[in-house]
Formats: C-alpha cells, sequence, structure tokens
C-alpha cells in the first residue's frame, strides 16, 4: 500500500471535483462523498503509519516525471518517512473529523455542497505539500493550501469582515511566500536539483557555504512565518475566525498553519548547516509565543482566544526547531493538532448552541452542554500542560531542550508562557462553563450539539488524553522520526544527554506554573479575590496595548498599507492623466487629427489629379471623336486637307501664301 500512496492525495481532488461539479445529485449533496474518501485516506494512512512505525528509519519514494528542460528533469514525487507517515495521519484524521462535525454545523448553509468541495480541496493541498520529495512540489502544495484558505476563511463573503479576512490572510501568507520563492530558486541556481534527498547530499560535501545555506534558510523560514502566522506576519490568524469554525479547526490544528512548522523541518538540513539560521527560528518562536500569550489574556471573541492560543503554541514548536531539537516540535505540532482542533469544535458547538461569540454574555453552560463541557475541560487540561495529557510531555520536551541548549532566557520565556497558556484558558473555560449566566436568554436558548458533532469532540478528546503517552512509551516518536543528523545536531544532543540539569526538573516546573495559572484564574473569576476590571483600570495603558495587539495592524495601515494606497491612487493618476489621456489619448487625437489630413491631401490634390487627367483625356477623346464619322467624302476632304498642308509645309508657303494663291483663283 505505500507504493500506492498517492491515492491518498488523488482522493480528497476526485472527491472535490465530483462534489463541486455534481454534488446536488447527491442525497447528502457531496458530503457523503467527502467522508468516505477522507475515511479511505485515513485507513491508509494508519497502514503507512504502523509499517513505518515498524521500522525505524524507513524511507520509501516514488518519483514520476513531470517535465524535462534543457537536462534537467522536474519529477512529481511521493516520500514516504516517519515524518511523512506521522503527517498523513494526523491531517487525514483531523480532516475526517471536521468532515463529519460539518454535517450538523453547516446543514443550512445555501452553500452546504461548495464548502464540502473546499475542504476535501484544502486536504488535498496540504497532503500534496505532505508527501512531496521535491522543493517545487511542496510549493505547489503550499500555494494551494493559501488559496484553499483564502475560499474558507472568506466563505462567507457576503459579510464585508469575512471578505476583507480572507483577503488578508492570502496577502500576508503571500509576503512570506516571497521569500520561498527566493530560496527555492537560489536552490535550484546553485545546486542545480530541487530534489530533497540530492539537496541534502549537496549541502552535506559543502557546495555551498554555511552562510549560503544560512540565507536559503532564512528565506524558507520567512515563508513559514507568513504561514505559521510567526511575528509580524501573525496579524492575519486572528481575523482568520471569520470563516466557519470548522475551517478554523481545520486551519489552526492540522492544516496551514502546520504547513510552515513542517517546511522547517523537512528542510532541516539547511538550518543545521548554519547555526545562526536556527538562532533567527529559536527568537522568533519565543517573542512569537509571549506577544501571542499576553494579547489572549484580553481577547473577548471566542475563537480569538483560541486563535492567539494557536499562535502562542506554534512560537512554542519554533522555538523547539531553533535549539535544535526538531522532534520535540514536530511532537508538540501532533499533540496540540488533537487538543487545539478539541477546543474548535467545542468552541463550534457553543456557538452553534447559542449564536454568539462573546464569552462576556455566556457563563453557566456546564449544565446545559454537558459533553462540550467535559471535553473542552480535556483540552483545556491537555493545552496547559498537565500530567497526564498529550501536552505535558510534548510541552516539556520543548522546555527540556531549550534549557539544555544553553538559552535561559527563551527558557524564562517558554515557562512563563506555560503560565500564561494556563491562565488565560482558564479564564476562558470558566467564563463560558462555569460561572453563573451573564445573559439569560442566551443561556435558555443554549443546548447540547448533535451526535454528528459530539462524536468529533470525544474522539479528539481521547487523543488529547493519550496520545502524548503513545509517542511517548508505545510509539517513540523520536525513533519515528529517526534521521541521520549533522555533527552540529550530534553535538548538541550529546551535550543535552551530558547536561547536569535533573530530569524531573522541568516536568515539576512546568506543573508547578500550570497549576499557579489555573488557580489565579480562579481567583479572578469564581472567587473574587482578585477584580480583572480593577486591574485593567490599574494598568490601564498595558491593557489598552494589548487589546490593541501591540499596534501591529495600526503600524501595517500607517507605514504600509496607507502608503500603499497613496502611492497607488497617485500612479493611477497618473497612469489615466498622463499615459492614457496625454499619452494613449493624445496619441489618438494627434493620430486622427493626421489622418484626417492626410484624408484631405488623398481626397483633393491625389483625386483631383487624377479625375483632372481623367477629364483631360475624355475631353480629347470627345474631339477626335468628332472626326469619326464613317463618311468616305470626309475622309477624303480630310485627306485633301492633310495633303495640302504636307505641300504647305514641304514648300514653306505660310497661310498669307496660300490665301493669296487661292485669290489668284
Amino acid at each position: 500500500m505505500i507504493d500506492h500512496a498517492y491515492w491518498i492525495v488523488l482522493m480528497p481532488i476526485l472527491a472535490s471535483f465530483i462534489i463541486f461539479f455534481f454534488g446536488r445529485f447527491f442525497p447528502m449533496k457531496g458530503a457523503e462523498l467527502g467522508i468516505a474518501s477522507m475515511g479511505y485516506c485515513l485507513i491508509h494512512s494508519l497502514y503507512i503509519f504502523g509499517t513505518v512505525a515498524g521500522e525505524p528509519g524507513f524511507t520509501s519514494e516514488l518519483s514520476i516525471t513531470w517535465f524535462r528542460f534543457g537536462i534537467f528533469e522536474t519529477q512529481w514525487g511521493f516520500l514516504i518517512d516517519g515524518l511523512s507517515a506521522l503527517m498523513l495521519v494526523v491531517v487525514t484524521l483531523v480532516s475526517l473529523l471536521v468532515h463529519i462535525y460539518s454535517l450538523s454545523y453547516m446543514k443550512d448553509d445555501p452553500r452546504f455542497k461548495r464548502f464540502y468541495a473546499y475542504l476535501s480541496f484544502f486536504t488535498f493541498a496540504m497532503l500534496i505539500l505532505v508527501v512531496a520529495n521535491n522543493f517545487l512540489q511542496i510549493f505547489i502544495g503550499w500555494e494551494l493550501v493559501g488559496l484553499a484558505s483564502y475560499l474558507l476563511i472568506g466563505f462567507w463573503f457576503e459579510k464585508t469582515s469575512a471578505a476583507n479576512a480572507g483577503k488578508k490572510a492570502f496577502i500576508t501568507t503571500k509576503v512570506g511566500d516571497l521569500g520561498f520563492f527566493i530560496a527555492l530558486m537560489m536552490i535550484f541556481s546553485l545546486l542545480g536539483t530541487l530534489n530533497f534527498d540530492q539537496v541534502a547530499a549537496r549541502v552535506s560535501e559543502n557546495l555551498i557555504s554555511p552562510t549560503v545555506a544560512g540565507i536559503i534558510a532564512l528565506l524558507l523560514f520567512w515563508g513559514a512565518v507568513g504561514k505559521s502566522a510567526q511575528v509580524p506576519l501573525h496579524v492575519w490568524l486572528p481575523d482568520a475566525m471569520e470563516g466557519p469554525t470548522p475551517v478554523s479547526a481545520l486551519i489552526h490544528a492540522a492544516t496551514m498553519v502546520a504547513a510552515g512548522v513542517y517546511l522547517v523541518a523537512r528542510t532541516y538540513f539547511l538550518f543545521e548547516h548554519a547555526p545562526f539560521a536556527l538562532e533567527a527560528v529559536a527568537w522568533t518562536g519565543g517573542i512569537t509565543a509571549l506577544l501571542a500569550a499576553t494579547m489572549a489574556l484580553v481577547a473577548t471573541d471566542f475563537k480569538r482566544v483560541l486563535a492567539f492560543s494557536t499562535v502562542s503554541q506554534l512560537g512554542y514548536m519554533m522555538l523547539a526547531m531553533g535549539v535544535g531539537d526538531k522532534v520535540a516540535g514536530m511532537f508538540h505540532l501532533t499533540t496540540h493538532a488533537f487538543f487545539k482542533a478539541l477546543l474548535f469544535l467545542a468552541a463550534g458547538s457553543v456557538i452553534h448552541a447559542t449564536h454568539e461569540n462573546d464569552i462576556r454574555k455566556m457563563g453557566g453552560l456546564s449544565r446545559k452542554m454537558v459533553w462540550t463541557f467535559i471535553t473542552f475541560a480535556v483540552a483545556l487540561w491537555a493545552i496547559s500542560g498537565l500530567w497526564p495529557m498529550a501536552g505535558f510531555y510534548s510541552k516539556d520536551l520543548i522546555l527540556e531542550a531549550t534549557l539544555n541548549s544553553h538559552h535561559y532566557v527563551l527558557f524564562g520565556i517558554g515557562v512563563f508562557v506555560a503560565f500564561l497558556t494556563a491562565f488565560y484558558m482558564t479564564r476562558l473555560f470558566l467564563l463560558v462553563f462555569v460561572t453563573d449566566p451573564r445573559n439569560p436568554e442566551i443561556y435558555n436558548h443554549a443546548h447540547e450539539s448533535p451526535p454528528s458533532m459530539v462524536l468529533p469532540l470525544m474522539v479528539l478528546a481521547v487523543l488529547a488524553v493519550f496520545s502524548g503517552l503513545v509517542f511517548e512509551y508505545v510509539i517513540p516518536i523520536h525513533k519515528l522520526l529517526e534521521l541521520p543528523m549533522s555533527a552540529e545536531s550530534a553535538a548538541m544532543a550529546e551535550e543535552a544527554v551530558h547536561h547536569v540539569w535533573p530530569v524531573w526538573a522541568v516536568p515539576a516546573l512546568s506543573t508547578v506554573v500550570a497549576a499557579g495559572g489555573i488557580l489565579l484564574a480562579f481567583l479572578f473569576y469564581v472567587k473574587p479575590v482578585f477584580s480583572p476590571q480593577r486591574l485593567a483600570e490599574k494598568f490601564r495603558p498595558v491593557h489598552t496595548l494589548l487589546v490593541e495587539k501591540y499596534g501591529f495592524d495600526e503600524f501595517y495601515l500607517a507605514f504600509l498599507v496607507k502608503p500603499l494606497d497613496m502611492l497607488s491612487v497617485g500612479l493611477a493618476k497618473l497612469d489615466y492623466r498622463v499615459l492614457d489621456q496625454l499619452g494613449v489619448d493624445g496619441t489618438a487625437w494627434l493620430t486622427e487629427r493626421f489622418s484626417r489630413m492626410n484624408a484631405w491631401f488623398d481626397r483633393v490634390i491625389v483625386d483631383g489629379l487624377v479625375d483632372f487627367w481623367g477629364a483631360l483625356t475624355q475631353a480629347g477623346g470627345s474631339i477626335a471623336r468628332l472626326v469619326q464619322t464613317g463618311w468616305v467624302q470626309n475622309y477624303l476632304l480630310f485627306f485633301v486637307l492633310g495633303f495640302a498642308a504636307l505641300m504647305a509645309a514641304q514648300l514653306r508657303l505660310t497661310v498669307t501664301d496660300i490665301l493669296m494663291l487661292f485669290k489668284g483663283f
């Protein structure tokens, strides 16, 4: 089945095509086809995962020639190893659950068929990216993911906010994509290939210097900054909440934002060759994790709190990559996919039941939505990093890697972010489910979601509990992702093994800070020991700064968007008034006037001369025609006159002589 892994990619795009064009003929408008295709993809992916997990270091590659140009050949390839097998399971599993969940969530939407077509297309795009064995193919999948996200974020395009959010996501990520494209061109021009294995081999042979490798790595990372919403290109992700909640779950858990982290992991051989690039990744991740966590503290929109949480957790993943532990980053990507999908789908369950996003208007929903309450509590426990949930193992592995790499400031940031995460997620949980209802109308209207929405929540809750244990003890993720390490990474790993920190130190510290964050949230929102309003009033400038999200949007508006708008207006005026009116229209006016003059000259002078010679010829012909009478007598007379004229000429007689001669007669 590994040799036929391409069916995992083909099934979603076939389903998307059929749903889009023929979905109206299906009983469920094509939703059943999307679910069936994703069910097949998950089963096939699980088989591949089982095979790869049983053989550490397993790699299988299938390449099909796409096109040739000169001596170069471009291939369409499928690379199956531990990294791609893990991502196949994550993507297909979350996508299948989102497909099932959407049956009830989107059932009344007038574009239900189109939604499922887009959803299958989105999964196809991510799978193309995951199984790629070369830079060109991963870039194609990368761009298709961006297109699919634009279509789904702006799915309710009749809302101005949704249309703007789709454009913002598309344009912002394209800023990062430019770096990716430049890196791709540099790789091909310098190394003559785009195949991952061939590029890695040539880099290891030092065919490019560490500085050049670092530049390429940073350009690739710039692409990842856009897709994975790292500072400063994180601004699109909170606004992406304008799309349907199932889309948010898929984007935040297993597709678009995961693509950037996956790209760094897949091209890690370039980053290892240039330590300064890893340093940039680490600090970007740490700063992103901190800023996003602080912004989540004051957010009041249910989904935006989770969006800031996603940005923060992605920062954790990049931090792990930057300090030299790719396995920790991918481990957290995997566990995060499960509990973040659970959080978003639980949020969708609440929004579906209350028709409200503002958490300040909720409260007491634990009594109305028991299963949603329980599964959300599991996700809260997991994202807070408390034992035995999945987040406990993956987050602590990141903190340990950061500490052992001697990045003590980043380690402090990571620990503080763990505290903030536990606090703002508990705040969200308490305001929605535990505290007294603050809007009786919303509370009375609330009800538990239908089984098609609750079942995915339960499956994800189980994964949020046990996936960390599985990848820690049953299928060790470090063996699953076992790949040859560079000398630099091997040295870092060796140093980490012999570090003096006790094994229990980091887990104990992270547990204490997470518990402290949860306890502090209870003291703020359940036991009114502290007042959030008073605290916000006391630190009004800080609170305003957080509410305004550090002014990133305002900065871009003031220094990028508005100047570019002004430049565009100026160029438009230049185009209209100078190029169009003076250049194009002026040239047209001159051409038209010159054409009129040319027409007059042609009509009056040229045609007049032609007509004159024609008239002259006609007049001469008319005169000549007078002598053509047909009478013999006339011809004889003309003959005699002509003969007489010749004789006169011969005799040199003048007219007077001739007249005198006639007088003599």
